[in-house]
């Protein structure tokens, strides 16, 4: 089983799809980093050698931020923006939507589940 950056590849997957299970490694990044490697895209990870998954893992931790490093970088940027009260921070503050969407209908994925204001009081 190969073990790049912290995280188990899937060892039936080729070697191109397996990569992009890796946070901030997709399918384009995925192919170029084996390109560079000079590893086969269509070579299913377990059939990788010491060598190939040597060269890839050399690779990626040189040129690439992946995992935690690029979580921790992300949660910076947006307490950045919160810490400056600009509208995009005070919208990740509130939990509501960041990039224009409208908030009178749908945004339920941000909101979280409708909470009802509660029924007329009888007379």
């Amino acid at each position: 089983m190969a073990r790049i950056a912290g995280v188990d590849l899937p060892k039936n997957k080729r070697v191109v799809i397996g990569l992009t299970y890796i946070y901030g490694i997709g399918r384009s990044s995925a192919e170029k980093i084996l390109s560079d490697a000079g590893v086969d895209e269509n070579k299913r990870v377990k059939d990788l050698s010491d060598e190939d998954i040597r060269k890839i893992r050399t690779i990626i931790q040189n040129e690439y931020k992946v995992e935690g490093a690029l979580k921790a970088e992300v949660n910076m940027n947006i307490k950045r923006l919160m810490d400056i009260n600009c509208y995009r921070g005070i919208r990740h503050y509130r939990g509501l939507p960041v990039r224009g969407q409208r908030t009178k209908t749908n945004a339920r994925t941000r909101k979280g589940r409708k909470r009802s204001v509660g029924a007329k009081k009888k007379k």
